[in-house]
């Protein structure tokens, strides 16, 4: 799998897109807004020859663990699937077992899925191993266009994390944490703030088990920024 021309990451954490431009690939922030997200993509894409969404993830299946890293060439919504044609399908299980990561379909969502109950409903209704906002509009964009798409994610939070309310608070539009609403939020729940001092240490191991699959996935694809 090696395509001639760029390869475009996608993102929703300004940190994320740090770990992909290391690697020596181009990224676009969406900051978890759709519209945004899908307007920087299809606009990029037009001279592109691979899609990648890249970055952390929720986690689905109840057996994987924090910083587990899953590569997809399979993804899920609610009424659609898109799947990458056969010879990737295989090149991308082979790239899996290389590096360490499970194999298995990401359920592209349309918002956060915030609570344990919520992840096993969706689990029940996709069979996909975790969840993100961006591999959706990535899948979709890339099989419209006929380009293969990638999903690179590693589990932050788990199946079985409730995401506290401070963690839901709008990201700004360069993909940072809106840091006084975040600490208003705290302030006015400080139940919060141990489930978000949890919620860091998992985001941080996820975060840092992507750094050396970015650059294995940066040899298999080519396509420097």
């Amino acid at each position: 799998m090696r395509p001639p021309g760029m390869v475009l990451c996608t993102s929703g954490l300004a940190v994320e897109a740090k770990i992909a431009r290391a690697a020596g690939f181009s990224v676009v922030i969406g900051a978890g807004d759709r519209d945004r997200t899908a307007a920087l993509v299809t606009t990029a894409a037009a001279q592109t020859d691979c899609l990648v969404s890249f970055g952390i993830a929720g986690g689905l299946a109840p057996e994987l663990s924090a910083g587990t890293v899953i590569v997809s060439g399979e993804v899920v919504s609610e009424r659609c699937r898109w799947t990458v044609a056969p010879p990737y399908c295989h090149q991308l299980t082979q790239f899996a077992r290389s590096i360490g990561a499970v194999y298995g379909p990401v359920f592209g969502a349309t918002s956060i899925i915030a609570t344990t109950a919520e992840k096993q409903r969706a689990r029940t209704m996709t069979r996909a191993l975790a969840v993100d906002l961006e591999s959706e509009i990535v899948a979709r964009t890339a099989t419209t266009l006929g380009l293969p798409f990638i999903v690179l994610r590693a589990i932050a939070d788990t199946a079985r994390r409730d995401l506290p309310p401070a963690s839901l608070v709008p990201l700004s539009v360069d993909g940072k944490p809106n840091v006084a609403r975040v600490f208003a939020s705290v302030l006015r729940r400080p139940f919060q703030f141990a489930e978000m001092i949890g919620l860091a240490q998992e985001a941080r191991m996820a975060l840092s088990a992507l750094i050396g699959p970015a650059h294995a996935l940066r040899e298999l694809v080519g396509g420097a920024a």
